[in-house]
């Protein structure tokens, strides 16, 4: 293993050669792989664009980021500047590095839209972020080789998976109706936190994160129906709001609970309530401000 890493350390170091000339842009591709850039594109679907793409997306990419991390947690991988002091930290990095989140989640995030819209240029697009996102951090010295290798495995098997199992999922749990529908939301992540293999604060917050969203979908579907779409401005301004909103929640709550114990248990409740809000109140809200519309019987699913 340490012949595989010190290969990998050559390969980082003749990147680094380059710094700092290309630092601004490799940061900005690896920005594009992080999750809260995703999890921003995931709403933005969800409340203006497509609101079952929005569903389905925001789903793939907790459970992606779940597994990643239970992933990190059993291969207890150490990042390449820990690993070799040569290299240099260029951006901020913590936990196992194997795999690659921002490699994982980059090919689930953009493989999916490619393949749901079917379209030439959106593939080139997603094609060029799933080797620029991976690459720049080799660059700034936050993953091996190997890491990036292992992200695009597992991403690779969890969207053919996902895609393959998602709408059987779907089926089965549209015909069981309210009740199966919530225990499902409820019962899969609290069992994913249940599992989760460590004290690891990032699995606590996929999981409530699910549980708060998915409890908020099908509420929504049931009793707000908003429609996502129409007049762009009120989709750029249900965005900005919800955002906003988003942003005050989770801050605020992250200052109100900070220095309680059980500390687990609160952070588990800041996530569950960040996630009703985008999964929930968010279209509650943009129905009653009259910002989105009520979706017809037909379109309800």
């Amino acid at each position: 293993m340490e012949g595989t890493l010190d290969w990998g350390v050559t390969i980082i170091l003749w990147f680094q050669q380059f710094s700092p000339t290309l630092d601004i842009p490799f940061k900005l591709f690896t920005l594009m792989g992080e999750e809260v850039f995703f999890m921003l594109l995931v709403l933005l679907f969800y409340w203006c664009i497509d609101r079952r793409t929005g569903v389905r997306l925001a789903i793939l990419l907790l459970l992606s980021g779940y597994l990643n991390t239970v992933a990190k947690v059993l291969a207890n991988q150490p990042r390449p500047f820990q690993y070799d002091t040569q290299v240099h930290q260029l951006f901020e990095a913590s936990g196992g590095g194997f795999p690659s989140g921002h490699t994982q989640n980059t090919v689930v995030i953009w493989g999916y839209m490619a393949s749901r819209a079917q379209n030439v240029w959106l593939w080139v697009i997603a094609g060029l972020l799933m080797v620029l996102t991976p690459l720049s951090r080799i660059y700034l010295g936050v993953h091996f080789p190997t890491d990036l290798i292992g992200g695009y495995l597992s991403g690779i098997s969890l969207l053919l998976v996902y895609c393959w199992l998602e709408p059987r999922a779907e089926a089965w749990l549209r015909r069981k109706g309210l009740a199966w529908q919530l225990s499902a939301a409820f019962g899969i992540p609290a069992l994913m936190i249940l599992l989760f293999p460590s004290d690891e604060k990032n699995g606590i917050i996929a999981g409530a994160t699910l549980m708060g969203m998915g409890v908020g979908f099908v509420l929504e579907r049931h009793f707000v129906k908003f429609q996502s779409g129409g007049i762009w401005w009120k989709q750029v301004v249900r965005f900005m709001l919800g955002a906003a909103i988003l942003f005050a929640l989770w801050s605020g709550l992250r200052a109100a609970f900070s220095g309680l114990e059980p500390e687990p248990f609160f952070r588990f409740v800041h996530y569950v309530l960040v996630g009703l809000w985008g999964g929930l109140g968010a279209p509650a809200a943009f129905v009653g401000l009259r910002l989105a519309e009520i979706r017809q019987p037909e379109d309800t699913e």
